[in-house]
C-alpha cells in the first residue's frame, strides 16, 4: 500500500529550493469540498518553503486539467511562465463507466503534459471508489495528497534547475 511513511517526499534536504518559483494550481469544481483540501494542503506546504507566487486556477472538471494548463502555458509571457503545475482534483466512482474515461483522460492528458512541456505538471487527482477513502487522502491515514503534490513539484523544480 502507498503511504507516505514509505517514502522520503518530505525530505526537501535533496537540492537548494528555486526562491523566486512560481507554482500554477489547477483545481476542480466537482468534489469541491475535497479539492479545497487538497488545495489548502498544498497551499501550506508551498508557503512554508517561501514558494513567491501561487497561482490557482478552478475548472469545471477533471478532463479540463490538461487543456487548461497547456492554455496557460501557450499564453503566459516569458516571464511569467511558471516553474511548475499542479492538478488537484477527486474523481469518486460511481455506477457507470464514466469514472474510467475521466480518469484515463486527465492521467493521459497530464502525461503529454509532462513530455511536452518543459516544466513538471504534477499529478494530485485522486481517484477514489468512495468520498471515505478521499478523506482518507486529505489529512487521513492515506495522508495528506494535497501536500504530498507541493512537495513533489518542489523537488521536481529543484532537480529541473540541477541540470541547467
Amino acid at each position: 500500500m502507498a503511504a507516505i511513511t514509505n517514502s522520503k517526499l518530505t525530505d526537501l534536504n535533496t537540492g537548494i529550493l528555486k526562491k523566486d518559483a512560481c507554482i500554477v494550481l489547477i483545481k476542480t469544481d466537482w468534489n469541491a469540498a475535497i479539492t479545497d483540501q487538497l488545495e489548502r494542503g498544498c497551499i501550506a506546504v508551498l508557503e512554508q518553503y517561501g514558494v513567491k507566487k501561487t497561482v490557482v486556477i478552478t475548472v469545471p472538471g477533471a478532463v479540463e486539467i490538461p487543456f487548461i494548463i497547456q492554455s496557460y502555458w501557450a499564453n503566459a509571457g516569458k516571464k511569467s511562465k511558471p516553474d511548475a503545475f499542479i492538478a488537484l482534483g477527486c474523481v469518486i466512482k460511481g455506477d457507470t463507466p464514466h469514472f474510467d474515461y475521466v480518469c484515463s483522460s486527465v492521467s493521459d492528458g497530464v502525461l503529454q503534459l509532462n513530455l511536452s512541456l518543459p516544466v513538471p505538471t504534477i499529478f494530485g487527482v485522486l481517484t477514489v471508489n468512495t468520498e471515505e477513502q478521499a478523506m482518507e487522502r486529505i489529512g487521513g491515514k492515506h495522508g495528506h495528497k494535497g501536500e504530498e503534490a507541493a512537495f513533489t513539484a518542489l523537488k521536481m523544480i529543484s532537480l529541473v534547475e540541477s541540470f541547467k
